[in-house]
């Protein structure tokens, strides 16, 4: 098995993906905690280091890029100094630029997290939801139409904070569904019936049930009920559904695998998704099966956990890892 995962990643310099969606910044403030402050009962962060990370769309494209694939990144900034340093680090990982949209109208969108020692105290957001200019949408949707013809699969990242539009949305999954294009998809709960045919949804568990109105206890019967509401009411080929430390589920038409977590240690679950929705869908494009890039991702997810903050893994980690899986 592990000469077949090596075929499916020696692909991956060869695929280029297109990513559309929420660009973000992650932004952490590390350092440590000794007294409580004499003004409130909170803790007294003694500060140590800052750093600033791509979050969202970026931290997939990121993720493809530290693969060995090729990317192609489309979606927003803000016109402050958060949007030139996001610009800035989204050339450093080796991704183009040019197809960032700057709009004036919003803020760039930033999680700052507090953490002291391994614990994160605190998280504040700076953000805008609301819906992109009509300006900037149609420039997001003419880049992401004009670029959709040399990508290999299309993932949408999609963390409601404005870009992913039912115009843009709509627009994009025809024109990749008419071109064949493999779709990977990770949305917000109320945007799930947008995707409605695209080729994989990834929600979390918590978002599957919240979709299917079911509660979020006894999760292991009910996520089966879960499943096939998704598949039934999405049309999608399959959802996978994370589920922390207890791995993924792949849920296909008739089919469901349940894929353990590989995780040794659960640092920071912070872009774990991201990763997810990256190596699946490079994985899908380099000819690996569903249940193949599912394995494949939940082994990149399992290693970037363990790491603090937002992190990617290299295709050479990703091959130890699923080595040591045998």
């Amino acid at each position: 098995m592990v000469i077949r995962y090596q075929q499916i990643l020696a692909r991956f310099p060869k695929k280029q993906l297109l990513v559309l969606g929420d660009i973000m910044v992650d932004e952490y403030i590390w350092g440590s905690v000794s007294r409580l402050s004499p003004e409130a009962p909170v803790p007294v962060v003694e500060v140590k280091a800052e750093s600033f990370r791509l979050g969202g769309a970026g931290n997939v494209a990121a993720n493809i890029r530290s693969l060995g694939g090729r990317v192609i990144l489309v979606g927003v900034v803000g016109n402050d100094l958060p949007g030139e340093r996001l610009i800035h680090q989204i050339e450093a990982a080796g991704i183009k630029s040019d197809g960032v949209v700057v709009d004036r109208a919003r803020p760039t969108t930033i999680k700052t997290r507090v953490v002291a020692g391994s614990q994160q105290i605190v998280r504040f957001d700076r953000e805008s939801m609301s819906d992109l200019s009509k300006e900037a949408a149609d420039q997001v949707l003419e880049l992401a139409t004009k670029r959709l013809a040399d990508a290999d699969a299309v993932l949408i990242s999609d963390y409601a904070k404005g870009v992913i539009s039912r115009r843009i949305a709509r627009q994009i999954l025809s024109l990749a569904r008419r071109s064949q294009k493999i779709i990977v998809v990770d949305p917000k709960v109320h945007h799930f019936p947008l995707y409605k045919g695209a080729t994989v949804i990834t929600p979390n568990h918590h978002e599957a049930l919240a979709f299917a109105r079911l509660p979020a206890w006894g999760q292991q019967d009910l996520l089966a009920v879960a499943g096939r509401e998704l598949l039934r009411k999405l049309e999608v080929k399959a959802i996978l559904v994370t589920r922390g430390e207890e791995g993924m589920s792949l849920f296909e038409d008739g089919r469901v695998t349940h894929i353990p977590a590989v995780a040794k240690e659960v640092y920071d679950v912070t872009g774990a998704g991201d990763t997810v929705l990256a190596a699946l869908a490079l994985a899908m494009a380099s000819g690996a099966s569903l249940r193949e890039a599912a394995v494949i991702a939940n082994h990149a997810a399992g290693a970037v956990v363990g790491r603090a903050g937002t992190a990617t893994i290299s295709r050479e980690e990703l091959l130890d890892a699923l080595k040591d899986r045998g």
